[in-house]
């Protein structure tokens, strides 16, 4: 089985027009070491817009695996 290369981090394209996370992507760590790089933003398809968006970096977090409260 293979390894999990734990360099790398799953990140989710959120679209400006729809805000759907449509696309998801892995990004080296390594290489974005500085805050000055900011966040990807890449132009793609929209399927839900129909048009063409600019997607930017957002967490993968869909709120899965959040820890609940407990009821008292």
């Amino acid at each position: 089985m293979a390894k999990k290369n734990t360099k790398r981090k799953l990140i989710a394209l959120v679209s400006d027009k729809s805000k759907h996370r449509t696309y998801y992507t892995t990004i080296n760590t390594q290489n974005r070491t500085t805050k000055g790089q900011g966040r990807l933003t890449l132009r793609k398809y929209d399927p839900i817009a129909r048009e063409h968006a600019t997607y930017t970096e957002t967490k993968k977090n869909l709120g899965r695996n959040e820890v609940k409260a407990r009821k008292s």
